[in-house]
């Protein structure tokens, strides 16, 4: 019997049992949808999670200033301004791999535009703040250093802001607003952002020069006007990020005259690190998920061979017959291998179309982002397929087996 009256013959047999046969694919149907969904689930995830992070810029290390001490009382992070400007510009000048480097400060703010007012977070930045986070404008243009030296009463407007303040469409560059009171030119709007990790929204703020920020918003340390809060970092391009935070750390402790045995007083951050820690954290959570959907392949693969056994049992005296008029052993073999392969494969083929949909209706209706992988969506159907010669084999090999004299006595 050729390969193709064998496929024939399986798929009549298939036909002549048609809920039989729906029912049998129904667990690969199932398995083959849920691993099309939970994988898209998980990688819709894990690619919104490397986006936020993404969002903050890349190669970036920020050094937050450390804690004081007041009455036998460690107050917490960032409590003391123990970084300054000097740092920062030491930080610039000493150590080659880095590419910008600007301090911060950060506090909130009304901000007045005629008769519309949103409270939001003020950002005192240095010049190269858009370079290191790596945010685009919309319109407008950024600081210069002029304007950052001379405490420059301009302002840059996060997406957020506009919305709350102006109309739509209307384009504020040039308009003048007040900021507790003082008036600031907008000299540009910064593109959109969304959210970070944290679900803060970043677009909900409006940065100035931190000069300003001291003079007339957020104010300064009395101890030393040159403080800042901390000092963003951005290392070039394929250099080691663990190099350059050893470099920092060794020339913030000598600037800041630190012994061996005094612990540091300020605090980094490796934002790369976070970013592999969540991008592994989320690759292990699609694995999960694409593993536990593959259990009901093998679920469905179970069902297949027992059906197929059912199938072998009451066609026990067709296939003795076909034996004694001369068919091979081999034939009946591959017939039965076919029937479990072709519903094997229908059902991933079904459960193709329903896991793409439900992936797609699943994104549009509960706005979960959903990302569908092709390969494996191949992979899936390819699995069931194995699923399908794997646990068909046996049924197979059982009626290939029967005596022909004693299958014809069957009843």
């Amino acid at each position: 019997m050729s390969f193709v009256e064998a496929l024939r013959s399986a798929l009549d047999a298939l036909r002549a049992n048609p809920l039989r046969s729906l029912l049998t694919m129904l667990g690969i149907i199932i398995g083959v949808t849920a691993v099309i969904v939970m994988v898209a689930v998980g990688s819709g995830a894990r690619a919104r999670v490397l986006a936020q992070i993404q969002s903050l810029g890349s190669n970036l290390i920020i050094v937050v200033s450390g804690s004081m001490t007041s009455g036998g009382v460690r107050m917490g992070t960032g409590s003391r301004w123990t970084l300054t400007e000097e740092d920062n510009n030491a930080l610039m000048r000493e150590i080659p791999i880095v590419q910008v480097a600007t301090p911060t400060i950060r506090g909130t703010a009304q901000i007045v535009a005629g008769n519309t007012n949103w409270s939001t977070v003020v950002l005192g930045v240095g010049t190269g703040y858009l370079e290191a986070r790596e945010w685009e404008l919309t319109n407008g243009r950024d600081f210069n250093t002029p304007e950052v030296s001379g405490a420059a009463k301009v302002i840059l407007l996060g997406e957020t802001v506009v919305k709350n303040l102006f109309d739509e469409g209307f384009d504020p560059v040039g308009q003048t607003i007040r900021v507790r009171q003082t008036p600031f030119t907008v000299i540009g709007v910064l593109a959109r952002k969304g959210q970070n990790t944290q679900g803060q929204d970043q677009d909900d703020m409006v940065i100035v020069p931190i000069t300003t920020a001291k003079q007339k918003v957020i104010g300064t340390s009395r101890a030393n006007a040159r403080a800042t809060a901390a000092i963003l970092v951005k290392i070039r391009q394929d250099e080691s990020m663990q190099d350059a935070e050893d470099q920092m750390r060794d020339l913030l402790r000598q600037r800041h005259r630190l012994t061996a045995n005094q612990d540091d007083d300020f605090w980094m951050r490796n934002l790369s690190d976070v970013a592999a820690t969540q991008d592994e954290s989320s690759r292990t959570l699609a694995l999960l998920l694409a593993a536990v959907a593959g259990v009901s392949l093998l679920v469905g693969g179970i069902g297949i061979m027992n059906i197929m056994l059912v199938s072998v049992t009451e066609r026990t005296r067709e296939i003795g017959l076909r034996l004694a008029v001369g068919a091979r052993r081999r034939d009946i073999l591959t017939q039965f291998l076919i029937e479990a392969t072709t519903l094997a494969l229908f059902g991933g083929a079904v459960g193709i179309v329903i896991g793409i949909g439900g992936s797609t209706m699943l994104a549009a209706i509960g706005k979960w982002p959903t990302l569908i992988r092709w390969e494996v969506v191949a992979a899936a159907v390819g699995f069931s397929g194995l699923i399908g010669v794997f646990f068909g084999f046996y049924p197979a090999q059982r009626a290939s087996r029967l005596d022909p004299i004693e299958a014809l006595r069957h009843e």
